[in-house]
C-alpha cells in the first residue's frame, strides 16, 4: 500500500470505498479512509474494525481513530512523517464526533466521501459545523473538505468547506462511487447496532465481586488492572472511596504527558473494574476514556473469542455493557478538541439509547465547565448524540469525593 500515489480526490475515495467493503465482509461498519502525505503518497489505509468475528472488539476503532494512532505510533518509531496540518484524511464516510475531535485535536486535514445525517459532524450538510464547540468551528472550516460530487442523482452535491490540498488534480467524486460509500454503510449500520444489543440486561447480571480469586474473570480482570474488584461503592453512586484510585491514575496520567485525567470504570454492582490513565506522549488522541473504554471492550473480546457459547454466556453475565455501569471521569469535559473526542467516543461506546434506569451513566468529578455550558455542548451535538444516546454528563452527588481531588 505505502507505494501508491494518489493525486485525485476519485482514486483516494475509491481506495476509501474499497476499505468500506472490507469492513462490511468482515461483518463490521462499512466504513474505510485512508491517509495521505502532502505530494499525495498514500501512507497508509484501513477500515473500521469495532466488529471482529462478529464480537464488539472495540467501539473506537473507526477509521479515522485508527489512522490517527497509527500516525503517532509510527512517529514514535522514529519514522520521519509530514506534520499533521500537510497530511489528508480521506474518508469514506463524514466522520462521528470521535473522529472529528481527534482529526482537530491533532490537525489533520479530511477529505469526506458520504454524508451521515445521524453522527457526522457535517450532519446538516451545511459545512458551518454548529455540532462543535465555538472554538473548534472555524478550525474544521478550515479542514474538512466535502468535495463536489458531479451528477443529477439524489447523491450528487457541491462542493462545500476547504479546498483539497494543491496536490489534488482532480477534486470531485463520480456518482457511483459516492453512491457505493452511502450504500456500502447503510448496509452494514443496523446489523452492527444490533450487536451491541446481545448484552443481558441489567437484572440478569450476576455480581462479578462473588466469584472466587482463582476465577478466570477475575484474574483477567485484576490482569488488566490490578486493583479490580477492590473497591465498591453504592451502584451509580460513586463515593470518596473512589477517590485514592482516581488520584493514582491522575499521577501516571501527568507521568505520560495529559492534564492529569482519570476515568474509572464501575459496574451495576459498583464494583470497580478499571481506574486509567491516558497515555498523550505516546499519541496525542490517548485519552483517558479512550484507553479505558478499549481497555474493557478488549477485555472482553479476548475472553470470548474462541471460546465455546456456554463461556460467552457466562462472561455476559459478569461482565455487561458498560451502559448497565457508570464511567467516572476525574475532570469533567471542556470546549477542547480531545474533550469533543471523548464525548463522541462515550457515545460510540453506548452506541443507542442509555437505560432509563441509569441516566448518570456518564459523571465527573471535578467540572471544567459551568454546567449549563456543558449541556449545551451536548445539545448541538449530531442527532444520534442528542436524540438517540442523550448524551448527559453529570457531576458525582458526593461531596467528599469531590473534595478528595479538589
Amino acid at each position: 500500500m505505502a507505494h501508491k500515489k494518489t493525486i485525485d480526490v476519485q482514486a483516494a475515495v475509491a481506495i476509501a470505498a474499497a476499505e468500506a467493503i472490507a469492513a462490511k465482509t468482515q461483518g463490521t461498519f462499512g466504513v474505510g479512509g485512508l491517509m495521505l502525505d502532502q505530494h499525495g503518497n498514500v501512507l497508509q489505509s484501513l477500515h473500521n474494525n469495532v466488529i471482529k468475528d462478529g464480537l464488539i472488539f472495540d467501539p473506537t476503532a473507526h477509521g479515522e481513530r485508527q489512522l490517527i494512532d497509527w500516525y503517532y505510533a509510527e512517529r514514535a518509531k522514529g519514522r520521519d512523517l509530514p506534520e499533521p496540518q500537510d497530511i489528508t484524511i480521506v474518508t469514506s464516510l463524514d466522520p462521528c464526533c470521535m473522529c472529528s475531535g481527534a482529526i482537530l485535536a491533532g490537525g489533520f486535514n479530511v477529505v469526506v466521501a458520504a454524508p451521515d445525517k445521524n453522527a457526522g459532524i457535517n450532519y446538516d450538510a451545511s459545512a458551518t459545523f454548529p455540532a462543535l464547540p465555538e472554538p473548534l468551528r472555524a478550525q474544521a472550516e478550515q479542514s474538512f473538505s466535502y468535495p463536489a460530487i458531479l451528477g443529477t442523482s439524489l447523491y450528487s452535491r457541491a462542493s462545500t468547506g476547504a479546498t483539497p490540498k494543491s496536490f489534488f488534480i482532480g477534486k470531485t467524486i463520480s456518482e457511483p462511487t459516492q453512491a457505493l460509500c452511502s450504500l456500502v454503510f447503510e448496509a452494514t449500520s443496523a446489523e452492527v447496532m444490533e450487536m451491541f444489543n446481545t448484552d443481558l440486561p441489567q437484572e440478569l447480571l450476576k455480581d462479578p465481586a462473588t466469584l472466587p480469586a482463582d476465577h478466570y474473570i477475575v484474574r483477567a480482570l485484576k490482569q488488566q488492572y490490578p486493583d479490580a474488584l477492590t473497591y465498591r461503592g453504592k451502584p451509580h453512586a460513586p463515593d470518596a472511596g473512589l477517590a485514592p484510585f482516581l488520584k493514582q491514575a491522575m499521577a501516571r496520567d501527568r507521568e505520560h504527558g495529559g492534564a492529569g485525567d482519570a476515568v474509572a470504570l464501575l459496574d451495576s454492582f459498583g464494583n470497580l473494574l478499571l481506574c486509567m490513565p491516558g497515555r498523550m506522549t505516546q499519541s496525542g488522541i490517548r485519552s483517558a476514556f479512550m484507553e479505558t473504554t478499549r481497555a474493557y471492550a478488549q477485555l472482553r473480546y479476548k475472553l470470548m473469542h474462541g471460546a465455546a457459547p456456554a463461556r460467552h454466556e457466562e462472561i455476559r453475565h459478569y461482565l455487561g455493557h458498560p451502559k448497565d455501569g457508570t464511567f467516572v471521569f476525574a475532570k469533567g469535559p471542556d470546549g477542547s478538541a480531545v474533550s469533543f473526542m471523548n464525548l463522541g467516543a462515550y457515545g460510540s461506546t453506548m452506541e443507542g439509547p442509555l437505560p432509563l434506569k441509569n441516566p448518570a451513566q456518564f459523571q465527573y468529578v471535578l467540572p471544567s465547565l459551568p454546567e449549563a455550558e456543558l449541556a449545551a455542548v451536548c445539545a448541538a451535538m449530531p442527532p444520534l448524540y442528542r436524540s438517540v444516546i442523550r448524551i448527559r454528563p453529570t457531576q458525582v452527588a458526593d461531596h467528599a469525593l469531590v473534595a478528595a481531588l479538589a
